[in-house]
């Protein structure tokens, strides 16, 4: 069986010195730097490494498992260094997922670029693959870790070790009787074509099987009708045409002569159902599909807590690889903790803990490089400022130097608005929400109605450490300081020059009291917040009487949800035109997370997560933001966007058009085991679903654990659910070991909204608890909603 991968393996000179292995210096830290032995494995999937040239060998990562190459001069690790290692010759290898960055510095820059390149080439090779190459690919891998004595050929007994390292427990007549029929050569082994013929038997689909023959009258093929029978009966597409129909044959009909004849196969009966088409996920829903063109405040964001950090909210480290990671994902709403630095620069860092520091200029680059790679739609740098005057200065400086054009100055068209803008009319602008000075704000700031409430972990803190001297005391007696005077909120900077001729008589007056000891507010800084002014909350009642459209208050998890409790109508009516940002309490020291859903609920927009931390909470937030192109916006349902909307989250009462979900768990393939190390080992999959939405819909149920069998389990149970509200429903499928002794082993998962599910015959394919793909692994299902919640079926 011929490698996808061979053609490059044996001609491409970078992978060919690749596989001759190279040593390299493993960088950790700037402490932690060993000298490795790294080699490409044959099969072109797989690095290893070794302490020696010619020492024991260990795997260090897969090429599936890489995103992206990076060169020496990106790495914060490798720029640490710079003045000890070579910047030219060092790279990163970026994986997929929470994986921390493997930091590499090559002998040479040759070296370093041959290393670049070979393993580019070879993660855009497996980035390029279709659903067959991939299994292919997926095969070899197989047959390279069964092939023990590495002879290209597989004995028996070679076989029956695969199997439970396939997560198959197989009576051993009936699997030597599948080998003896693959055997066509009756040489005793398996080789190529031999054993892909061998996989075949082992993974035939009963079910799918006899779901084809249900629809085919020879049992043999499905004619374009009868293929666009199965489209509008089963899959519930009642609007498919001939045309598309057809167009799905000529998509996944393996043979020339099917496609011709307009009929589909088995085979591509099975390649449809395993496609995108045949996912549970609407493709439809996948692009950008929404309105882009409403106001901010009718859309969920998705935001980030306490960015910089990429481990605990104590002691963890703070980076730039967390906004590298949260913008990549689709994160358009990023927060910065600034505090005083040396040498005049300001810090980024969770202030009153031992988290590490890094400099705000690097995390406006950081910005300023990955905000729209992967959407174009606007970023939000939700700013913490406890600065100095001079250091917010330099804040308003690297931010208009460093973003350019990027960031949002002033109001579109420079006209005063009514409202927010929508995401459409912010494409690719960089905006700052902060702290504002207003018309009726001069430098006697009043704190109480700018400052966003502390966190619980800061309160708490706060009077642990004995606050120093502000340096602005000294700075407001500089004579040379003139008296600002206004600061409209949607000006150019220019508005906030205008000064008084007098020079400021009495510093000591305008300073905060030293029980709320905080910076002025600096005008260049505050010049910079044009939509998104921070104010207090107070109550429901005194935002509509004293807030305006362009204001955002933030909110505590433990007080969004006890608002939700006690006016959860006034919150939604609050979140039709304003926004509200909610960020995790102070007491997750470990950097976990709240559910969302219920802050959603209540149309809260920015609902803020510790994005490094994985989960159920970051699962559901991952599949909500799935749709719409992964852009970051997702327009909320519009019982969340009128303004005399009566919804309440606790209480949803009809117009909502209530619905049934059946879900038959049919059965599922190929699961990963949970702990590889245990050859012997197979898993006892059991499938849980879970629904997450208004309180009255979140339920969940689960089938029975199947026994010894991770590779095709059957479990043909029908799970039944009543969703008053499935416009804010989020179903999670996943698939657990059962241990009757312990907690369930996690195995694999998936999310999605429900308003993106698609009914029928339909695969789930799993994630990781990272979010990375485990495919092949997945579980099979058949999705029908009834409308009311009345009927139930078997």
């Amino acid at each position: 069986m011929a490698s996808l991968l061979q053609d490059q393996l044996t001609t491409d000179q970078d992978l060919l010195l690749m596989q001759e292995g190279m040593p390299m210096h493993k960088v950790r830290s700037k402490s932690w730097k060993k000298l490795r032995y790294f080699r490409l494995q044959n099969d072109g999937m797989t690095v290893w490494h070794a302490r020696q040239a010619r020492g024991s060998a260990k795997p260090s990562f897969s090429i599936s498992d890489v995103e992206t190459i990076r060169n020496g001069h990106d790495s914060e690790l490798l720029r640490s260094l710079a003045e000890e290692l070579p910047l030219e010759q060092g790279f990163t290898v970026v994986f997929h997922g929470r994986r921390s960055n493997l930091d590499l510095v090559a002998n040479s820059v040759e070296e370093a670029l041959i290393w670049m390149r070979g393993l580019q080439l070879l993660v855009d090779l497996v980035t390029s693959m279709d659903h067959q190459e991939r299994l292919d690919q997926w095969l070899s891998d197989w047959f390279q870790r069964g092939d023990k004595n590495q002879d290209g050929k597989m004995s028996f007994q070679e076989v029956q070790r695969l199997l439970h390292l396939m997560n198959v427990e197989m009576d051993q007549e009936y699997a030597f009787s599948l080998f003896q029929a693959a055997d066509t050569s009756q040489s005793g082994t398996l080789e190529g074509e031999e054993f892909v013929q061998f996989y075949k038997a082992l993974t035939k689909r009963a079910e799918v099987q006899e779901l084809f023959e249900s629809f085919s009258a020879d049992g043999q093929k499905l004619t374009l009708l009868e293929f666009l029978d199965f489209l509008r009966e089963k899959q519930k597409e009642r609007d498919c045409t001939s045309e598309l129909a057809l167009e799905l044959i000529d998509r996944y009909e393996p043979s020339d002569s099917g496609k011709l004849r307009h009929v589909l196969s088995m085979d591509g009966f099975l390649s449809y159902l395993c496609s995108k088409d045949g996912d549970i996920f609407n493709p439809a829903c996948l692009p950008i599909y929404q309105d882009m063109t409403q106001p901010l405040n009718h859309y969920f964001i998705c935001s980030s807590h306490n960015t910089y950090l990429v481990g605990d909210q104590l002691c963890g480290q703070s980076s730039v690889e967390g906004y590298i990671r949260a913008l990549k994902r689709g994160c358009r709403c990023v927060e910065v903790d600034v505090w005083d630095g040396p040498s005049g620069e300001p810090v980024v860092y969770h202030g009153h803990t031992l988290t590490s520091r890094i400099l705000f200029k690097d995390v406006v680059a950081t910005v300023a490089q990955y905000a729209f790679q992967t959407s174009d739609y606007p970023v939000i740098l939700s700013l913490e400022t406890h600065c100095s005057w001079e250091q917010q200065q330099t804040m308003a400086r690297h931010l208009t130097e460093i973003l350019g054009e990027q960031l949002l100055s002033t109001t579109l068209d420079g006209v005063l608005p009514t409202q927010l803008p929508s995401p459409e009319e912010l494409r690719r602008k960089i905006l700052v929400k902060g702290k504002k000075l207003t018309l009726e704000e001069d430098l006697e700031y009043e704190e109480e109605e700018a400052e966003p409430e502390l966190e619980e972990s800061e309160l708490a803190l706060e009077s642990q450490f004995e606050t120093e001297p502000e340096p602005q005391e000294q700075n407001l007696q500089n004579k040379d300081k003139k008296k600002v005077v206004t600061c409209p909120l949607f000006c150019p900077s220019i508005c906030c020059q205008i000064v008084a001729q007098a020079p400021i008589s009495k510093p000591e007056s305008l300073l905060l009291s030293r029980q709320k000891s905080k910076p002025i507010l600096c005008p260049a800084l505050s010049s910079l917040v044009i939509y998104l002014k921070s104010v207090s909350f107070r109550s429901f009642t005194h935002s509509k009487e004293h807030y305006h459209f362009y204001e955002i208050s933030s909110f505590s998890e433990t007080k969004a949800k006890r608002l939700i409790k006690e006016a959860g109508n006034e919150f939604v009516q609050h979140n039709t035109w304003q926004l509200s940002r909610v960020y995790p309490s102070g007491l997750r020291t470990d950097s976990s997370n709240y559910n969302p859903q219920e802050l959603w609920n209540a149309g809260c927009q920015m609902v803020a997560m510790n994005m490094q931390t994985a989960g159920l909470e970051m699962d559901i937030c991952d599949g909500h933001f799935r749709q719409n192109g992964g852009c970051g916006y997702v327009l909320k349902p519009d019982f969340l966007r009128d303004i005399q909307s009566s919804f309440h989250p606790e209480k949803p009462i009809s117009p909502f058009k209530a619905q049934t979900l059946l879900i038959q768990v049919i059965s599922g393939q190929q699961l990963p085991k949970v702990d590889k190390t245990k050859e012997g080992s197979i898993v006892d999959p059991l499938v849980k679903v879970q629904i997450f939405g208004v309180r009255l819909d979140t339920a969940r149920q689960e089938t029975n654990y199947v026994e010894n069998n991770g590779f095709n389990p059957y479990w043909g149970q029908t799970l039944c659910f009543r969703v008053l509200v499935p416009e804010l429903a989020m179903l999670r499928f996943v698939v657990m070991d059962y241990d009757w002794k312990s907690r369930n082993d996690f195995i694999g998962q998936y999310t999605l909204p429900w308003t993106c599910m698609q009914q029928g015959y339909r695969h789930i394919h799993l994630l990781s608890k990272d979010g990375i793909s485990l495919r092949p692994a997945s579980i099979f299902v058949y999705i029908c909603i009834q409308e009311g919640l009345e009927g139930d079926e078997s």
